[in-house]
């Protein structure tokens, strides 16, 4: 809102290429899930869809890590039916889950249900049982400054931006969406051990240094506020 400070929760990894960043990026993850695993025998992370991160996704699954003790869901989801081509679990499975990270279990935040709100409920029961809190979150963000499916004209962004929510899968109804979303809320992200905002190209650069300089209110700003740990900004050109 109007008003607030410039945020500071935001560390910068600037790198010159996309696999440059994919590569510190995923060594980063990387890390963070062994880590993870050592502390308490397993590791959780959330990852995101879209057409960034399919470098990073390949990278990763390259890396050596005991990956069947790694549980791997998504951000959020278009409620598409599987195997459409609109589909983030697609993305996933044919870029993450392979190699070695073949093994990790994942947990699909898609549905069957007759309804958005319907597949969320569903979903929420099986996320329910999940070993939260997060311990790597890995998001993108649009011109529009939305991250995860928190769309700036989504018409309950409000419950979707609680941070004291105790909601595990939220449905989502936005127009720029293009389709029905669901999505895990921003309390489920915040608490992340490990959350990383990676962006590439000039224009997602400007609105993020924007949205960090100002009182600016679109959707990532709730991120950056909330977040338990400094964000890590990812970006390449």
């Amino acid at each position: 809102m109007a008003g607030r400070e410039p945020s500071r929760k935001a560390a910068w990894n600037l790198f010159g290429s996309s696999a440059e960043l994919a590569d510190a990026l995923s060594t980063a993850v990387a890390r963070a899930l062994r880590s993870a695993i050592q502390q308490r025998g397993t590791a959780f992370i959330a990852v995101s869809g879209g057409t960034t991160p399919g470098l990073f996704f390949r990278t990763l699954s390259g890396r050596k890590l005991d990956w069947g003790k790694v549980i791997v869901v998504l951000v959020d989801e278009r409620f598409v039916e599987r195997g459409s081509p609109r589909a983030n679990a697609g993305l996933v499975q044919a870029n993450l889950l392979q190699n070695g990270a073949s093994a990790a279990r994942f947990v699909d935040l898609y549905q069957p249900a007759p309804t958005v709100d319907e597949a969320a409920s569903a979903s929420a029961k099986l996320f329910r049982e999940l070993p939260w809190p997060l311990d790597v979150a890995v998001l993108g963000m649009g011109t529009d400054g939305h991250t995860a499916s928190f769309f700036p004209d989504a018409s309950n962004l409000t419950a979707l931006l609680d941070p004291a929510s105790t909601e595990m899968v939220l449905p989502v109804h936005a127009a720029s969406a293009g389709e029905p979303r669901l999505t895990l809320p921003l309390a489920r992200l915040v608490d992340a051990g490990l959350l990383v905002l990676h962006i590439e190209g000039a224009e997602k650069r400007k609105v993020l240094e924007e949205t960090l300089a100002t009182g600016s209110d679109l959707p990532v700003r709730s991120v950056l506020d909330r977040s338990r740990t400094q964000v890590q900004v990812f970006w390449a050109p």
